[in-house]
């Protein structure tokens, strides 16, 4: 096989015994989600190797949302790439006094009640504009691949089946990759809610293999939250000293 065809969502690697016809699991979407688990799981052990999983993981997914038009998806993806950029940087910089890399640390409270007040009128915002906002955003992305030759029609979406739900994990996913670049626990209770959240959305839809994946993301998610507010605690104690 070439090495075209390996990135193909046809490219099936097992067929997983889940709903009523099974799950196709494509060798793409198989080796993007394990870079994602290790992704998590690294970051949650607070190893800087993580997002070079992230690189991985947001690279395959792109491609995928690609094949199966989800273009909005796919632009999100381009966001969570850069995300990955910078926080490799951030984690590794040293600053002019040599000082050690960032801590992890909690946001001040001010900035925890600013981030809820915008989180929550991105997401109203968003509930209420969501097709128009995706809509847009692939079309955008069409627009960009068609530069390059993709020659692709102009996409057609469907409305969105869970406009709240999906607003939600939306805004919060993109809150919580910035809060992880800065090394600040918040950032794990967030990736918690957004896994909840996901582990019934995908049950729902019947997609039942990425439901039993986001259980894992959850579980390590709570592991992540435990290991850095312990972290957080001796970074504030050591501030004292």
């Amino acid at each position: 096989m070439d090495v075209i065809g390996w990135f193909s969502i046809n490219n099936i690697l097992v067929n997983i015994p889940l709903g009523k016809e099974g799950y196709a699991l494509s060798w793409i979407e198989a080796v993007g989600t394990i870079a994602g688990l290790l992704c998590i799981w690294l970051a949650s052990q607070e190893k800087i190797i993580n997002y070079l999983f992230g690189l991985i993981n947001v690279t395959l997914f792109a491609i995928i949302f690609f094949q199966i038009q989800l273009y909005a998806s796919l632009l999100l993806q381009i966001f969570f790439f850069a995300a990955n950029i910078y926080g490799w940087y951030a984690w590794s910089r040293v600053n002019d006094f040599q000082q050690a890399e960032l801590k992890i640390r909690w946001l001040k409270s001010s900035h925890r009640i600013f981030l809820i007040i915008v989180s929550i009128a991105a997401i109203a915002a968003l509930t209420l504009h969501i097709d128009t906002v995706f809509g847009y955003l692939a079309v955008i992305a069409v627009n960009i691949l068609n530069t390059f030759g993709a020659g692709l029609p102009a996409p057609v979406l469907e409305p969105d089946a869970y406009p709240f739900w999906d607003s939600t994990m939306t805004v919060l996913s993109i809150m919580a990759m910035i809060l992880m670049t800065r090394k600040l626990v918040e950032n794990w209770l967030i990736w918690s809610v957004i896994n909840v959240i996901s582990i019934v959305i995908f049950y729902k839809q019947g997609v039942y293999a990425m439901s039993v994946e986001y259980i894992i993301l959850l579980a390590i998610a709570i592991n992540g939250s435990r290991l850095w507010v312990k972290a957080a605690k001796r970074t504030n104690r050591n501030n004292y000293l």
